[in-house]
């Protein structure tokens, strides 16, 4: 790999905008070069919710039983409903003409449609990843986009914004 092209790969250019947009209208909306959804996965499978929801639950009572400590079992309870964030509370994403915008309980991430090279789809959603070819690093510096029944729509979109002038896509494959 020459210079040039390891430039080009590893360059990524980390801009956050300095103004937020803001949706009036909640839900899916495609109008033009944007494209909003809300995906949250608690809602849209709710034995699974009830099946990880009763499993929390179990743990944090095992932990009260075996320390007898208000401290842990609150502690348990922050831990797994944090590691748990992106399934009980919804994601909204924005997909620009610019930029990627994931908006979270706690964060809102702004990302250049520039920075990413590839794309690899798979059932549940879309990895953007700043590197030309596979590596390791892609779940760390890509960015991860779920669907919520509107894979076409997303991944339209992506491909559109994925293909460079005048040639094929940087497609990844199916996972």
């Amino acid at each position: 790999m020459d210079d040039a092209e390891k430039k080009k790969q590893l360059s990524l250019e980390f801009e956050l905008a300095a103004e937020e947009r803001e949706s009036e209208t909640p839900g899916e909306k495609s109008s033009g070069e944007t494209l909003e959804w809300t995906c949250h996965p608690a809602k849209q499978n709710r034995p699974r919710t009830i099946l990880v929801t009763a499993f929390i639950a179990a743990v944090v009572l095992a932990v009260y039983f075996w320390t007898y400590s208000a401290l842990f079992t609150i502690l348990a309870v922050l831990i797994l409903t944090g590691s748990l964030a992106a399934y009980y509370f919804p994601t909204r994403y924005t997909l620009t003409d610019e930029e990627i915008i994931i908006k979270t309980t706690t964060q809102r991430l702004v990302k250049k449609w520039a920075q990413y090279r590839s794309y690899y789809p798979d059932k549940n959603g879309v990895l953007l990843s700043p590197f030309v070819r596979p590596s390791r690093l892609e779940n760390f510096r890509g960015v991860y986009i779920r669907f919520s029944d509107n894979k076409d729509l997303v991944m339209g979109f992506v491909m559109h914004k994925m293909t460079p002038a005048g040639g094929e896509p940087e497609i990844g494959g199916e996972n």
